[in-house]
């Protein structure tokens, strides 16, 4: 999550705004395209030439209205088969906050797009078409927000208008996937009634739905709190990306993924565990006392180590799990099948690893787009958090290593 200080020389005040990342997931027609296309338009995010572009295709489809899906679908597939493919990404902001909105398919073939989409989202929509409920589908992108673990989850009822905005509809079909939420884990969410082709409750309250009390769907998205992973509070994690060498001193440079680091710190380098201390800190080039995530930086310590990229800096309480055992619940993201028996490469962080499957949780094998769990052996240790506490020291990708494709995408269990 990032900042921005915004300074006015006038008032002499200064505002924070911060960046909201989600991503939106409903079954095929349910209308989330619309729904996106519908938040961009009411809260005034959408440039005057994109707005004409949309009027022309929809006028070209024969649609007297502009169709504001096109406004996310934004491949010429998508333009032509009216469905969403890819994962569309989107930027606006508002007075009160910044927006990084990753649309994301609907379809089951394209189920991996949906966790490259909702894997950095501190927030998913999950949009439910009011005359049909909670359908297999719902079922499945709740599975991938719990399994990602997604801090915040809105579950918008669409299409309200097409039921007469009846509360006992959108009470019914809140119930039904409460239970189901129930079983994933503990995580709650927000549910909303909103008709996106008409505008209720999306940017401004339904005048329509008396009986709901709560936010609008922008109101909550500017309200909720963002940022709770990653911070200062959290483990320092510091995976070292690139050694710089100026003669004799050696800076390690990369992003400082959680926690905080400061110069006086003592610090443990994994996987070799050896210590030193912090001597200098450079952020943009700049020395500093102290940097804090996400910040890219440069560190100096004290002894002359062995360090290279791909280790692991930390520092403080909160260890990191030093293992070649590794577990974990995956997606499978390639056309080619994983089995047990096949040796593949581990990237996690800015470490790369060779490792071999050694189970698939009773599974002969996993096939694009499966959920399922996965055991590997690595060749070489990696220092690994559980995915439930950290979402970037416990993920990781499997790669091919005859071509380097993307296969697997992995949670650390521990």
């Amino acid at each position: 999550m990032g900042t921005t200080t915004i300074t006015t020389t006038a008032t002499t005040t200064t505002t924070t705004i911060d960046t909201l990342r989600f991503a939106t997931a409903g079954s095929v027609d349910d209308g989330k395209s619309t729904l996106v296309g519908r938040l961009l338009h009411d809260s005034k995010s959408v440039l005057s030439d994109q707005l004409e572009a949309v009027e022309r295709a929809s006028l070209n489809r024969g649609q007297e209205a502009p169709d504001l899906a096109l406004l996310t679908d934004g491949l010429r597939a998508e333009r032509e088969q009216g469905i969403t493919i890819d994962v569309a990404y989107r930027y606006f902001a508002t007075p009160r906050r910044r927006f990084i909105l990753a649309d994301t398919p609907g379809h089951v073939q394209y189920t991996r797009n949906m966790v490259t989409g909702a894997s950095t989202a501190e927030l998913a929509i999950i949009l439910v078409d009011a005359r049909n409920g909670v359908v297999e589908q719902t079922r499945r992108h709740a599975a991938v927000a719990a399994l990602l673990r997604v801090p915040h989850v809105v579950l918008a009822v669409n299409k309200m208008d097409l039921v007469g905005y009846e509360e006992k509809e959108f009470e019914r079909i809140v119930e039904d996937f409460a239970g189901y939420a129930a079983e994933l884990g503990p995580t709650g969410f927000t549910a909303i009634p909103v008709s996106a082709l008409v505008g209720d409750n999306v940017v401004d309250r339904s005048v329509r739905m008396g009986w709901y009390r709560g936010p609008a769907l922008l109101e909550f998205l500017e309200s909720v709190p963002v940022g709770g992973e990653g911070g200062v509070e959290a483990p320092t994690r510091f995976p070292v990306q690139y050694v710089i060498r100026d003669g004799d001193v050696r800076y390690y440079a990369g992003q400082l993924v959680s926690g905080a680091l400061r110069v006086g710190d003592r610090v443990t380098v994994h996987p070799s565990g050896e210590t030193s201390e912090i001597t200098g800190i450079d952020v943009l080039g700049v020395p500093a006392e102290e940097a804090c995530a996400p910040q890219s930086i440069s560190v100096r310590l004290g002894d002359q180590r062995d360090v290279s990229r791909g280790d692991m800096i930390t520092a403080g309480v909160g260890v990191p799990a030093l293992t070649q055992e590794v577990r974990a619940e995956v997606c499978h993201l390639a056309d080619r099948a994983l089995r047990v028996g096949d040796r593949v490469l581990v990237r996690h962080t800015t470490r790369t690893v060779k490792a071999i499957v050694t189970d698939l949780g009773g599974a002969d094998a996993l096939s694009v787009n499966d959920l399922g769990r996965v055991a590997l052996r690595t060749a070489e240790p990696l220092a690994l958090d559980d995915y439930a506490v950290s979402r970037r020291t416990g993920a990781f990708i499997l790669i091919d290593p005859s071509d380097g494709a993307t296969l697997t995408a992995g949670m650390v269990s521990l």
